[in-house]
């Protein structure tokens, strides 16, 4: 646990009953086997691979848990990465700039978490001023500017291996030159231009010498670009994580099949892009059904699951990840109720012991028919909801007012309720001592 932040952001989205973006490895518990299959990826793309990954689950799985943390072990071994939702209101996974467009507006590094194109290209041109003066330039000739424009161009062509648009250097250039001359508002025009906006004024565009936006046929050229330009700027590659592309599925059939053929696409020149690595996440659904991949014969054969039952392969395409049971259920909430940032950590920790966790798995279970798999976010918020509770009010003792459904407890379960305080025990503890009047 880095920070205190961290575990205040973690217990704030699990209120909302959402995946918290940073601290996720405090509690990240029975996921060890699939955390090193999307770290062996990660290696594969540092030593100059490109690759894509399917993570495969049902609802409630932890498919998001496992993308976000597959961010954080990027980061924390240098990745640029970009985490995207399928959504099927601002992004048509068949149309490829409004892929790129997502991809660079959630660019992020260790440094800058979101937004970071700006930075990654200023790191990127200093990296070439460096190179320039390492061979002999003056830095205070009245050229040098000029020979470091030149030499962008230069990069460009030999990353890409001439693959690089004639537009994306204009404006890389450009923007260079503008902020030379401290002209930011037209440089911050131009970089929202190369982020993909649409909304980039004619004068600005003028300026570089383009026309137009960034079109589908293109993107994915740009998208290379943007790649070799994280690499040059110190990161080891860029993980995107494409989540919840079950979204896919609720499309009209026509973008459907588009879409899945975009992904197919993608697939099949991952290894053009070197240094770049694509995790997708969808549920069992979205993998085998005729209107999902398995209906486009094309990408099934490529990505296909392989079941083995519990002998499954984890480097197959798809990365198989496994319903919670009790016992997992458990140990994360144990775990949760150590790292909670309490007021009053000893009350929390007395009342909210690993026997009132087991019986809240239990209770919360039972309103999901008995079926763990499908209750982990549920679980959490009532988890965190008692964790509060508990720390806030004095008087509260969760194993006896909770309000657990009647059924039979274990011994142990029976001799934890009956050593809980009683009431008039209670009043002793909202006495204050003279001194605190």
């Amino acid at each position: 646990m880095s920070a205190l932040s961290d575990r205040d952001h973690i217990f704030e989205a699990l209120r909302g009953g959402l995946v918290p973006e940073t601290g996720l490895d405090s509690f990240a518990i029975g996921v060890e086997a699939e955390r090193a299959e999307i770290g062996r990826q990660l290696e594969l793309v540092q030593g100059g691979q490109g690759s894509t990954k399917f993570l495969r689950g049902g609802y409630g799985c932890g498919k998001t848990f496992m993308a976000r943390l597959a961010v954080l072990d990027a980061r924390a071994r240098g990745f640029a990465t970009s985490f995207v939702v399928v959504s099927d209101n601002d992004l048509r996974f068949h149309r490829f700039d409004d892929v790129y467009r997502k991809v660079v507006s959630e660019l992020g590094t260790a440094r800058c978490p979101r937004g970071a194109l700006g930075d990654v290209l200023d790191r990127w041109i200093a990296q070439v001023e460096d190179k320039l003066i390492d061979a002999g330039a003056d830095e205070d000739a009245p050229d040098f500017d000029r020979q470091v424009s030149a030499r962008l161009d230069q990069e460009l062509a030999r990353l890409t291996g001439g693959k690089a648009p004639a537009d994306f250097v204009r404006v890389v250039q450009t923007i260079f030159q503008l902020k030379q001359e401290g002209r930011l508002a037209d440089a911050g025009a131009l970089l929202s231009w190369l982020s993909g906006s649409g909304n980039v004024a004619a004068s600005a565009k003028r300026l570089a010498g383009i026309k137009g936006d960034i079109g589908s046929r293109d993107a994915m050229d740009y998208l290379r670009g943007l790649v070799e330009i994280v690499k040059e700027a110190g990161h080891p590659g860029l993980l995107i994580v494409i989540d919840e592309a079950e979204t896919i599925l609720r499309m009209r059939k026509d973008v459907r099949h588009k879409s899945l053929n975009g992904i197919r696409q993608i697939a099949d020149a991952a290894g053009s892009f070197p240094g770049l690595l694509w995790l997708f996440t969808g549920t069992p659904e979205f993998f085998d059904a005729r209107r999902g991949v398995a209906g486009l014969e094309p990408l099934h054969a490529r990505i296909g699951f392989l079941d083995s039952g519990r002998f499954t392969n984890r480097r197959q395409p798809q990365l198989a990840l496994r319903p919670f049971d009790a016992e997992r259920l458990e140990r994360v909430g144990v775990r949760l109720a150590e790292i909670f940032p309490a007021k009053n950590p000893e009350r929390v920790s007395e009342r909210l012991d690993a026997v009132f966790i087991r019986r809240l798995v239990e209770e919360v279970t039972t309103g999901f028919g008995g079926d763990v798999g499908i209750v982990p976010r549920q679980f959490l918020r009532e988890l965190v909801n008692q964790l509060d509770i508990t720390d806030d009010h004095a008087d509260y003792f969760p194993a006896r007012q909770y309000g657990f459904a009647a059924g039979e407890m274990s011994p142990e379960e029976q001799t934890r309720l009956s050593t809980s305080p009683t009431q008039d025990d209670d009043v002793d503890d909202l006495i204050p001592a003279e001194d605190s009047w």
